[in-house]
């Protein structure tokens, strides 16, 4: 049983890895082309309605994905009364805020937001029939299914984005690709589970899940309105424009730390909640995990900031210049983010979803106090303070987290502080070798290929495990 897990594991790591490889670049083309086209104003309003949709999103999904895949039993009964009962709540938000769209254009001082916002929240109505199959997929880690339904879902709704883009629909496009790729998630979710609802309504399984989803579900509410905190303060006291640079920034951030996370997603969870019986395996698979998330994350989030101009500017062009500077200081920020993703779900999986709640909402005050107090230092001094709080935060989580499998400070530090300091000692050296370099260009593909020539020889040298068994595992499948 024991090497079956570690092969899944493997196995779920290297899908979630090439799957968030290709939905990543499948990003990056997308959202070079759109924008390219569309203004700082299109994304700014397309960004000013984030957090409702991510709130709705946490309410639909109710910590029921986290509640059945921590159940030892789950029945058609439990997965049956999740997809009811998710479309109930889905069609409840949407009604909310059908008549409370005039207030939120009221609140950003924008009257077009109206008739955007009840467009852009029928993705609502969508995402609410996948929850329940999604949940099955999860449960059951079925990476490559997932990663095939993320990877359609994209290019389907990217293309749509685009052509409606060129059309001249403007910010229209934005919310027009947020509703074809809940649709087409909807679908295929449906398609690749093999899980069927039925008709018999019985909600009473709810009950028992929302012991333990109640508390998730306020977690994850709080961390949405976290996540968006500076666009809704962004649109309220500044510009549209503003709030697309700012946007803009987050976007290519979220799809570099996302890229560990997601692959961490299909994995974290339930690897640990299948070794939850066992807490010295617990221990030891957590710490392998550790130890891999900052091995790819720190190199590959401050690279990110290392070539965050040249990468703007050669992409997007000079009208995003701004973002680069922005996209810096949040990539800072982004390379512990996975990190804090993983002890996190540790809480989640050893049944401390309150503990989890609770040190949510004592980040989102300290994102609140923080930011708000720089609303009159501009945009800059804001980024800084939200990217310094959740890097601070990352000690939070260690500290809750630490006593459920007796992991210490020092073995965390071990596991992270190597692949954390040899990532800056590496980029900050390119920093000083690269700085005469005027051509971007030049100096993008410089930086890059310096950073990862330089991490991958001295992992080599210090004989990585994780390294060494990273490249053992990728050819063992090439050659069968």
């Amino acid at each position: 049983m024991e090497g079956s897990l570690k092969e899944k594991t493997a196995k779920g790591l290297l899908w979630g890895g090439f799957s968030n490889g290709l939905q990543q670049l499948l990003g990056l083309v997308f959202g070079v082309v759109l924008a390219r086209k569309l203004s700082q104003e299109d994304y700014g309003m397309v960004g000013m309605l984030a957090i409702f949709s991510a709130i709705a999103a946490c309410m639909q999904e109710g910590g029921f994905i986290a509640a059945l895949n921590r159940k030892k039993e789950v029945s058609q009964r439990d997965y049956n009364a999740v997809f009811w009962m998710s479309i109930l709540v889905s069609v409840a938000f949407y009604l909310l805020f059908f008549f409370t769209a005039p207030l939120i254009a009221r609140f950003y001082h924008e009257p077009r937001l109206t008739v955007l916002a009840r467009y852009s929240f029928l993705s609502f109505l969508f995402v609410s029939f996948s929850i329940a199959p999604r949940a099955y997929i999860f449960r059951n880690m079925m990476v490559r299914q997932s990663s095939i339904i993320a990877l359609v879902s994209m290019a389907l709704s990217g293309v749509v984005g685009i052509v409606m883009a060129y059309q001249g629909f403007a910010y229209w496009g934005l919310a027009t690709q947020n509703i074809v790729f809940t649709l087409s998630v909807s679908v295929l979710n449906y398609w690749f589970s093999g899980w069927r609802p039925t008709l018999s309504i019985d909600l009473r399984p709810i009950r028992e899940l929302l012991g333990f989803s109640s508390r998730l579900i306020v977690t994850n509410i709080i961390t949405a309105a976290n996540t968006n905190i500076l666009s809704v303060l962004l649109g309220r006291y500044y510009k549209a424009h503003e709030v697309g640079d700012f946007s803009q920034a987050n976007k290519w951030n979220t799809m570099g730390h996302s890229l560990i996370t997601n692959m961490l997603y299909s994995v974290a969870q339930p690897v640990l909640a299948k070794t939850g019986d066992d807490r010295q395996r617990q221990k030891q698979v957590f710490r392998k995990l550790l130890r891999f998330t900052a091995f790819i994350s720190f190199p590959v989030m401050l690279t990110l900031a290392l070539v965050s101009q040249e990468f703007i500017v050669i992409l997007i062009t000079e009208k995003w210049l701004a973002s680069a500077h922005l996209l810096r200081t949040l990539c800072l920020a982004g390379a512990v983010m996975p990190v804090s993703y993983l002890f996190s779900n540790l809480l989640i999986t050893r049944g401390r979803s309150a503990t989890y709640m609770w040190c949510t909402i004592a980040l989102l005050a300290a994102q609140l106090l923080g930011v708000g107090l720089c609303v009159p230092f501009g945009i800059s001094r804001m980024v800084q303070v939200f990217a310094g709080v959740n890097i601070v935060w990352v000690g939070v989580w260690f500290y809750f987290a630490r006593g459920e499998i007796g992991l210490t400070l020092r073995e965390a530090v071990g596991d992270v502080a190597p692949y954390a300091l040899l990532s800056i000692a590496i980029v900050y050296a390119t920093h000083l070798l690269t700085a005469s370099i005027n051509n971007m260009y030049a100096s993008l593909a410089l930086k890059v290929l310096m950073v990862a020539v330089a991490y991958c020889v001295a992992l080599w040298l210090l004989r990585s495990t994780i390294f060494h068994e990273a490249i053992s595992f990728v050819v063992k499948k090439k050659i069968e």
